[in-house]
């Protein structure tokens, strides 16, 4: 059975008799639900990490960009291991040509952002909502598909001229839309590259999450650069910060 989601792309932006392409689930099954035919999807990678930038990608798709997509294996990132994303990276980019984009917001700009807008759902929403008009700049699309990660008003109140023109749907699980799994490939290999460059850059070698271990790390940075330093590196206002602090200072 299709999902109202599914119903309302297709009553509104196809003929209900138009042949439509199925979607991968996220148990990496094929789903009975089928996606829209012309659309723009975004994800991000890198909220829950307390080094590291935020990153917020799209790609725009039509039936045959989101066939070959699925073709060279396209899908949700956390189901792919780091090699398969660096594998599939230039061929998505390849594949989407002009119609896609990318939003680095490296630890500097992302502590200025956050003391300004102080809360992360809305500087998500800013950049998904970025990443929607800078597509549009390029191509029209006529929705778009993002993962449902706070009040829905956050994204849509963000829209810019472009992006108040279009359908946008914000649901849990978008992963299963493929041009939402390319856009969180091409988010997370870039969030892996800015690690991989991290040591020779920064002198460490930064630690993904936010565990434990990341906060003995944290301290480490206190203890030979100081607490200021971590601005450069991190998002401070991750309670890992006061944890660390209090490592360095027992």
């Amino acid at each position: 059975m299709s999902t109202p989601l599914y119903k309302e792309i297709r009553n509104k932006y196809y003929n209900a008799d138009s042949p439509v392409t199925s979607v991968s689930g996220t148990s990496g099954k094929q789903s009975k639900e089928d996606e829209p035919l012309t659309y723009i999807g975004t994800d991000e990678s890198g909220k829950g990490d307390y080094f590291g930038p935020l990153i917020i990608a799209g790609t725009g798709v039509d039936s045959s960009t989101a066939e070959a997509l699925r073709k060279i294996g396209v899908r949700d990132s956390k189901q792919l291991n780091d090699s398969d994303i660096s594998r599939l990276y230039p061929l998505i980019l390849g594949i989407c040509k002009d119609n896609y984009n990318i939003i680095t917001i490296n630890p500097p700009k992302y502590n200025e952002l956050y003391a300004k807008i102080k809360n992360l759902n809305k500087l998500l929403a800013w950049g998904h909502a970025k990443t929607i008009e800078n597509i549009l700049t390029k191509k029209n699309y006529p929705q778009a598909i993002s993962d449902k990660f706070g009040d829905e008003s956050y994204i849509i109140n963000s829209l810019q001229k472009l992006g108040k023109q279009i359908n946008l749907h914000q649901v849990t699980k978008a992963e299963r839309y493929t041009a939402v799994a390319a856009a969180s490939i091409l988010a997370r290999h870039t969030f892996n590259s800015w690690f991989i460059n991290s040591k020779s850059k920064y002198g460490f070698e930064l630690r993904k999450g936010a565990s434990k271990e990341v906060e003995k790390l944290a301290g480490i940075i206190i203890k030979e650069r100081g607490v200021d330093y971590l601005s450069s590196i991190a998002k401070v206002h991750f309670k890992t910060t006061v944890s660390a602090n209090n490592l360095f200072n027992q």
